[in-house]
């Protein structure tokens, strides 16, 4: 029958002692009537903000609907990790430009969170499956990855350098300093003279620089803006 629970499942695999959450789906607000349905919903989202990585199954023959979109940004919002599978593949005709085209347009409406692993399943023919809990491991390691302070400035002054801010109201912006902080997901602290002129387009660009250099794939990123 339908998931009306978040079910919890001890897994050990790849040297790691997982618990699997399979949870309840979440359907659209004003199709959820009942008491013990807005329950279920209430603990799936509790187990999407506790847990480390979120593994986001859409149905190959629907596409990336609005309300994974709210699922996805629930994640991101939470800083969990995020992969995404896209299940039913076999039922889907295709050529060599099929899954391409088909990623593209995933990425396309999640944008601009766009370097997250997608991974084309198949649940009943058990394709790619192991390959599945391979991604949501290394989106693990890649939101408790930590870079030293060093290696930071040492990359990311010379980029910013190259490109820097553009000039707000006549002031010129400049980053002195970088440094991760202490957070159990990804988060840089940027020390400049003016915080309050950066603008979402540069963060964006720092964001991808980063992501670029240090490999944060599925992970979301904060970035703080602070006077040195």
């Amino acid at each position: 029958g339908t998931t009306r629970d978040a079910i919890y499942t001890r897994y050990n695999a790849f040297g790691h002692d997982f618990y699997l959450v399979d949870t309840a789906g979440l359907r659209k607000k004003g199709k959820v009537h009942d008491s013990l349905e807005f329950y279920s919903v209430m603990r799936t989202v509790k187990a999407i903000e506790n847990c480390d990585v979120c593994i986001l199954m859409l149905d190959a023959r629907d596409g990336i609907e609005a309300q994974d979109l709210n699922i996805l940004w629930l994640a991101i919002r939470n800083h969990r990790g995020l992969v995404i599978l896209v299940n039913k593949w076999d039922l889907i005709e295709k050529d060599h430009k099929t899954t391409r085209e088909y990623e593209q347009v995933i990425l396309s409406r999640i944008a601009p969170f766009k370097d997250v692993p997608i991974i084309f399943v198949s649940v009943t023919e058990k394709q790619r499956l192991l390959k599945a809990v391979e991604e949501a491991v290394q989106v693990y390691h890649n939101r408790k990855k930590r870079i030293q302070t060093r290696k930071l400035n040492e990359i990311m002054l010379p980029i910013i350098q190259d490109t820097p801010p553009p000039a707000v109201k006549g002031k010129y912006l400049k980053i002195k300093f970088i440094t991760q902080l202490p957070m159990h997901y990804p988060a840089f602290a940027f020390f400049c003279n003016l915080p309050q002129y950066f603008r979402e387009p540069y963060k964006r660009f720092l964001e991808n620089q980063l992501r670029q250099h240090f490999g944060f794939k599925g992970s979301p990123i904060e970035i703080f803006f602070r006077q040195k």
